[in-house]
């Protein structure tokens, strides 16, 4: 069966797993899906990720997820842009995530973000998620 969101597939199975307390999660892999795992890597939000193979031999990604004092470091990831309905923003309009607390991810022309990135850039794109 095919899947019709692949990142917001992503990013439940990122939220599911924290709410067990595992310390890692896999996820197929995509090249969006390690572009946007790049950027909450940088941003601080996950220990990191590494590329594998799981048990049929698809290409599958291993994300270490990030603990400060036994709770999760990510409170909230939301998809915005889904498939149903796009959310494309500019760079002056780019959502402000809890004041500025949180980070959205926007895919541009320069390639998947974080939303402080693109108003440095001075580029908008679609607003892929939310994190907090």
């Amino acid at each position: 069966m095919s899947m019709n969101d692949p990142l917001g597939d992503m990013l439940t199975r990122i939220r599911n797993a924290q709410m067990r307390g595992k310390s890692t999660v896999t996820s197929p892999a995509s090249k969006l899906r390690a572009w946007v795992l790049d950027v909450l890597a940088s941003e601080g939000y996950i220990r990191g990720y590494e590329r594998g193979t799981d048990a049929n031999g698809h290409p599958s990604l291993e994300i270490s997820l990030k603990y400060f004092e036994g709770t999760p470091v990510i409170r909230e990831i939301k998809r915005v842009s889904k498939p149903g309905r796009r959310v494309y923003a500019g760079s002056q309009e780019l959502p402000s995530v809890r004041n500025g607390l949180g980070v959205a991810i926007v895919s541009t022309p320069k390639g998947v973000l974080s939303d402080a990135n693109a108003r440095a850039a001075n580029v908008g794109g679609e607003v892929l998620c939310t994190v907090f």
